[in-house]
């Protein structure tokens, strides 16, 4: 309550007594002063302030000194500025006083300056001037005065106390009594003796000046000594007559006796009805009526007020949260419960409740998941602080499950060598088997191995079978194919079930032969794949491919051919390779017509397709073999003008220099020739076509001319052809050998010191770099590898391509990479070197920022590869990821939505952190926080996209006015999570957001600076 100002019982007394002029007459000496003298004063009486001061300044600077005239004048000139409010009026009065410290209007001027800024509303600064006055100079109605004004003065400026002192006397005098038993009763209240407050307001409670004042602090007394039913009774009366501004203090004190008495219905209307103070209530008004309204089961509407208690930790915020959590509970929101079960626990106040808390904080733990710390944790850290918990055995019993639950095999692992038991024993090797999962899941297949091989000791006969079954799995993803395919035939003799998961072994077993190069083994294994009935299409395309394949490498190409027509006519993803191989098949079996005309399909039919060129040099070469010279020079051209940048290019323009040269036409081939040794130098095509030009000059006896042009070559040398072949046969033989690395690179750079530019020197440089890098040399490699693509494109460029780019990219030198990468994607014969081209382009740009190089390769990957279930997942999170980066959020959605059908492990955390992202964007809030409890749950293994989404829950919920979790959320994320800074940055700056927001409406939230 505002205290009261009463005005009506004492009058101030603001003007000067007129005596004082015949006094003061009667001390100048100066008679010319007088008459100036009394013009001022009649001015001043006339409250003319400035006028009079004006003379009474001249007067004093004419005046003798230590007259009486300048004295008053003086005086009177200090009280001008004290009327004027001038800054200097403080200083005048002081000034007159010193000079004049016997005059005896000293104690009057500090009592009638007091009065002014009394009468002026300024107490506080009356009481200075009040505590001047030489109390024992002034008449016994003036020391009445004196005393009240001070009381009221130390009142205002909170010296309750010494008020009460100056208000005591005056309680039973005439003029002064009434208020000054107010006043004295008003501190007695405000010192909370509410006894001597309550009998001295009493006793003026019917006087209409203070009778509302004074009902409420009686009210508010009775409140205070636990008068709970007199506080309802009295104070619904009041409210009948209240003025509006009293009513919201009144009905406080209502709902609250109502609240004390646990009669919560009655309670809740009066409760509501306060405004609070200045329009902020505090965390204990929003503890009142979020508890009544729980007492009513009216859970969400308790919510609303319990979740405004934040920034302050009491005995009442702890209920408040403890309730507040049990609200959550029959909601069945069980994350929110888990938060503030939390919050209740962390504190002292009633050690009861926190342990009930941290109770329930454990088991929620367990079953909704917990983003800030390990289950486990939670659990073992509950029955360390409560050994003696009749919950003792049952959170015990949860340990183990909790890793298990949270994916935190390795944690489980810990745990059960920590414990063994021989419940324990049994449960390693069914964890091992799930850990194992979880590295392979994310391509640690090396680490996942010795898992799977624990696993393969469980007694439970599916774990067994599944870690059998995986354990080859892993091995054909480490390119171990023989021992892969050990594995899957002891897998297949061993499994008992079905299951969609073994449909894949033998498929899988057929790729491990025909790796192994045992292609009658991969044909049975492929054959009984397909015999199973269909599985993907994609997938039985590609075992219809291989099967081709294998076909086609035992000689049998009738079969071959029936293989890759199915293919063909499904028009798989491969058709293109299909149809060349049914051309190629053909072509062994003597049937050039066929093998021309499905050659040609590849040509014509598929416009995207790599082995253009290779059916073009095919269909130019059986075209020579049935003796249609002008069909295959119409082929050799179309390659040589469509494809620019093939690896037949060298191979293709001395093959069409032999055609003219044995059609008599020496000009058109020493052309071709000529081309050949210009594009591409020091290859063995450019040496072949410098023979077969050699053929012709001597055809044409034009040695000279032969000898002038070769000397222009810097890669022939004629006198040391003999030595330099025979050199280089020795180097050769040790390089396909293979049994001693250092020999065959010793021997192979011997040959390149003595002839740097020898005809077989590209050859020896390609050798070299891949001893190395099958020796993991890679640096060393470098170097050769470089030589060898100087070159242009030869027979070595695609493998150097390859291998000089993976070693580029082993060193995340995207760099260096990237222009290898684009050039093998051009040049490649191999599809699976398109296929790593391409796939690495697009993660690459990515890595360098290229965002809109990297969508774009990833997009031609997902046109191309549509049977590679990793390549497909790995371009369609670079597109995502790719349009995050660019604010396309329409197609980051898109992508992310399409790969969280099948994401697993991180990838999967991923997804759903940008799917409940895209729910807070389109303001769906309780969705997006569905979708982060199920990552919190699921996936609690992947803490960064955890804490990341807690951000985005934080938001959520202050978006669905729930400002409790929001805030716990955003204060435990900067708590818990230091070392994700970008995350922790995003938190400080909404968390200061909801507080400032909140601190409009909460008194108990202070704002730090």
């Amino acid at each position: 309550m505002k205290l009261r100002f009463v005005k009506s019982h004492f009058l101030i007394v603001c003007c000067f007594l007129t005596v004082f002029t015949a006094f003061s007459q009667q001390s100048i000496v100066d008679v010319n002063g007088t008459k100036d003298f009394n013009n001022a004063f009649a001015l001043y009486n006339n409250k003319a302030y400035a006028a009079a001061q004006k003379i009474f300044e001249k007067i004093q600077e004419k005046a003798q000194k230590s007259s009486s005239l300048k004295a008053d004048a003086s005086y009177y000139d200090a009280m001008c500025a004290v009327k004027l409010n001038q800054t200097n009026a403080d200083q005048k009065v002081i000034d007159f006083v010193e000079e004049n410290p016997t005059s005896n209007k000293k104690n009057k001027a500090y009592f009638n300056v007091a009065n002014y800024y009394f009468a002026n509303k300024k107490a506080s600064y009356a009481l200075k001037w009040y505590q001047k006055v030489n109390v024992d100079l002034l008449s016994k109605e003036d020391q009445k005065e004196l005393n009240f004004k001070m009381g009221y003065g130390l009142l205002v400026t909170d010296n309750l106390t010494l008020a009460k002192g100056k208000f005591l006397p005056l309680i039973n005098d005439a003029k002064y009594g009434n208020d000054s038993r107010y006043y004295f009763g008003f501190i007695a209240y405000k010192l909370e003796d509410y006894g001597v407050a309550e009998s001295t307001l009493k006793e003026i409670a019917d006087n209409k000046s203070y009778k509302a004042e004074i009902s409420y602090y009686l009210l508010d007394i009775s409140f205070k000594s636990g008068k709970f039913e007199r506080c309802i009774t009295v104070g619904k009366e009041l409210l009948k007559t209240s003025k509006r501004k009293d009513i919201s203090e009144i009905s406080k004190i209502v709902g609250e006796s109502y609240f004390n008495l646990k009669r919560y219905e009655e309670a809740i209307t009066y409760l509501k009805a306060y405004a609070g103070q200045g329009g902020k209530w505090t965390n204990t008004d929003y503890y009142q009526l979020g508890y009544v309204l729980y007492k009513q089961n009216d859970f969400e509407n308790a919510i609303t007020y319990f979740n405004k208690i934040i920034d302050e930790k009491n005995a009442v915020s702890q209920n408040a949260y403890y309730h507040l959590a049990e609200c959550y509970l029959n909601l069945d929101k069980k994350t929110e419960a888990l938060n503030a079960f939390k919050t209740a626990s962390e504190m002292t106040f009633n050690l009861e409740i926190q342990e009930d808390a941290a109770l329930n904080y454990a088991k929620l733990s367990y079953e909704a998941g917990n983003p800030f710390q390990n289950v486990s944790d939670v659990l073992q850290n509950y029955l360390k602080k409560y050994p003696n918990s009749s919950a003792y055995k049952e959170i015990n019993e949860l340990i183990v499950s909790s890793f298990i639950h949270q994916q935190d095999y390795q944690g489980a692992l810990d745990y059960l060598k920590k414990k063994s038991s021989l419940d324990n024993g049994t449960l390693l090797t069914e964890v091992s088997f799930y850990r194992g999962i979880q590295l392979f899941n994310d391509s640690k297949y090396q680490e996942s191995l010795s898992y799977f091989v624990k696993g393969k000791e469980s007694k439970d006969a599916e774990i067994n079978q599944k870690a059998l079954y995986w354990e080859a799995e892993t091995l054909f993803r480490l390119e171990k194919y023989e021992e892969a395919a050990t594995k899957y035939t002891s897998a297949k003799r061993f499994l008992k079930s079905n299951k969609e998961e073994f449909s894949l072994i033998d498929y899988n077993l057929g790729y491990s032969y025909f790796k192994l190069k045992d292609y009658n083994k991969a044909i049975s294994s492929f054959k009984q794949f397909l015999a199973d009935g269909q599985y993907d299409k994609s997938i039985n395309e590609d075992a219809y491919v291989r099967l081709g394949d294998s076909y086609f490498a035992t000689r049998n190409y009738a079969d071959a051919i029936n293989a890759y027509q199915f293919v063909v006519k499904n028009s798989g993803a491969d058709a293109d390779y299909a149809a060349y191989q049914i051309g190629m098949s053909h072509g062994f079996r003597d049937e050039s017509v066929e093998k021309i005309k499905a050659l040609t399909s590849v040509v014509n039919d598929y416009k995207s397709s790599s082995l253009k060129d290779d059916a073009l040099f095919q269909i130019a070469n059986t075209y020579i073999k049935i003796k249609n010279n002008e069909k295959a020079h119409q082929a050799y051209d179309r390659l040589l003008d469509n494809h620019p940048k093939s690896s037949f290019l060298s191979k293709a323009l001395v093959r069409q220099g032999l055609l003219y040269y044995s059609d008599n036409q020496n000009k058109k081939a020493l052309d071709k020739f000529k081309l050949t040794v210009q594009k591409f130098p020091n290859t063995p095509d450019a040496i072949q076509a410098v023979n077969n030009a050699k053929n012709i000059y001597l055809d044409e006896d034009k040695l000279d001319d032969y000898v002038a042009w070769v000397k222009k070559l810097d890669f022939i040398n004629v006198s040391d052809d003999d030595l330099d072949n025979s050199t280089f046969v020795i180097a050769e033989r040790k390089y396909f050998e293979g049994k001693n690395n250092y020999g065959t690179i010793f021997t192979l750079n011997k040959y390149l010191e003595k002839f740097p530019r020898g005809t077989h020197s590209l050859k020896a440089n390609y050798y070299v770099a891949d001893v190395l890098f099958k020796d993991k040399q890679f640096d060393a490699a470098i170097a050769n590898y470089k030589i060898v693509l100087k070159a242009g494109t030869s027979a070595y460029s695609e493998d150097a391509l390859a291998k000089l780019s993976q070693i580029y990219l082993e060193k995340e030198n995207f760099n260096d990479a990237l222009p290898l990468l684009e050039r093998l994607e051009q040049e490649a014969y191999a599809t699976e070197n398109i296929q790593f081209a391409q796939s690495n382009l697009m993660k690459g740009y990515y890595e360098t920022k290229g965002y809109k190089e990297a969508i774009s390769y990833a997009k031609k990957v997902l046109s191309i590869n549509k049977d590679k279930n990793s390549l497909i997942e790995d371009a369609k999170t670079i597109i995502a990821r790719s349009a995050i980066k660019t604010d396309d959020f329409v197609t980051a959605q898109e992508y992310y939505t399409a790969l969280e059908k099948n994401a697993t492990g991180e990838l999967k955390a991923e997804t759903l952190y940008y799917n409940s992202f895209f729910k807070n964007q389109q303001q769906k809030f309780e969705a997006s926080n569905k979708i982060i409890q199920e990552l919190i749950a699921n996936y609690s293994a992947y803490k960064y996209w955890g804490v990341k989404s807690y951000v985005i829950m934080g938001k959520n919920y202050y978006s669905l006015k729930d400002a409790y979790q929001a805030t716990f959320i955003l204060e435990n994320v900067i708590k818990n999570f230091s070392q994700y800074k970008d995350i922790v940055k995003e938190a400080q700056i909404e968390l200061t957001k909801i507080k400032e927001t909140e601190a409009k409406t909460n008194n108990s939230i202070i704002q730090k600076n």
